[in-house]
């Protein structure tokens, strides 16, 4: 059997004897690369619209809820300018937003709200600034939504009679 070299036996020992939380993080460093940082200047912009929640992502565009004071409201951010865009008609003061979602051209987005005690599903055109509700069948209650980057097909999480459920529906 072959000995191992006095300084290789010497730094084995030694090895044993170093708690785990220490050589931990050396020994991940070289697996990880950089770690991910939040864009500095997006998120000042985006702490001034106040607490936010619910994102969705597509392509340059951001949708969110935000708002401050317990009032709510769907932002869209352009990334690229990295700057909120108007959404007049969208954001009504007697609407809770629940979900959002919005496609890859920024022009579609879809909506859960709550208006008048009952949750309902939306789509909102920029281009036209005209909201439409979109119907379900068979009804329920709409949760978490998600677009397709083309904005012709929606996934809506819902509720029906106590069971969740996911509905594939084309948009108009």
């Amino acid at each position: 059997m072959a000995m191992a070299p006095p300084g290789l036996a010497r730094w084995a020992r030694n090895l044993g004897a170093r708690p785990l939380a220490v050589l931990a993080p050396l020994l991940l460093s070289g697996c990880t690369g950089t770690l991910p940082v939040p864009m500095g200047g997006l998120d000042r912009r985006l702490e001034a619209i106040g607490s936010s929640h619910a994102p969705a992502l597509s392509d340059r565009w951001l949708a969110l809820i935000g708002g401050r004071g317990g009032r709510e409201q769907v932002v869209l951010v352009d990334l690229e300018r990295q700057m909120p865009v108007p959404l007049p008609g969208l954001n009504r003061p007697d609407a809770q937003p629940l979900a959002v979602a919005v496609d890859a051209a920024g022009e579609r987005l879809v909506v859960v709200r709550q208006l008048e005690g009952r949750t309902e599903l939306v789509l909102y055109r920029r281009a036209l600034m005209a909201l439409e509700p979109i119907a379900m069948q068979p009804p329920g209650v709409p949760r978490r939504i998600s677009l397709r980057a083309d904005g012709r097909e929606l996934a809506v999480e819902v509720s029906r009679g106590g069971v969740w459920q996911v509905d594939l529906i084309e948009v108009p």
